[in-house]
């Protein structure tokens, strides 16, 4: 089969792929072309079809297990307002169960204690236990007289 062919099948492949995000017309997709080059240098049908066969089974076999793998896991860095949660902060006006003040990362955050009925007073250190849209909830590191 002329070169050209495999190609508009990789083309093909690839265009499912992105569809489907199976990974499987992706490595499909990478064995037409190499099955393209093979035909490219100027081999017969046979050697295109093993060139194929071996290509497609090593991707399917070796590479889409790794790299499933390696999309299962979560990711090592926390962006945005997750970044902030376990970090230390400095209370700057008293925080309560409903409203108050901290000193996080160099910025001020509206923030409110864990435990409703507690109340931290000003310059206390406290751990960020969740981020609730613009609050920080926070816990004392220390305990409170």
């Amino acid at each position: 089969m002329p070169w050209y062919f495999w190609l508009l099948a990789a083309a093909g492949l690839g265009a499912a792929e992105f569809f489907t995000l199976t990974l499987v017309f992706g490595l499909f997709a990478g064995a037409a072309l190499v099955t393209a080059v093979v035909a490219g240098v100027g081999v017969g049908l046979l050697g295109q079809l093993v060139a194929l066969g071996v290509t497609a089974a090593a991707g399917l076999v070796l590479v889409r297990p790794v790299v499933l793998r390696h999309l299962a896991q979560t990711p090592l860095t926390r962006e945005g307002s997750d970044a902030l949660i376990g970090k230390a902060a400095e209370v700057m006006q008293e925080v309560t169960g409903t409203r108050g003040l901290i000193k996080l990362s160099g910025e001020e955050w509206s923030a409110r204690a864990l435990d409703e009925s507690q109340v931290i007073p000003v310059g206390a250190l406290v751990d960020v236990m969740e981020i609730q849209g613009a609050t920080a909830v926070v816990y004392p590191r220390e305990l409170l007289p």
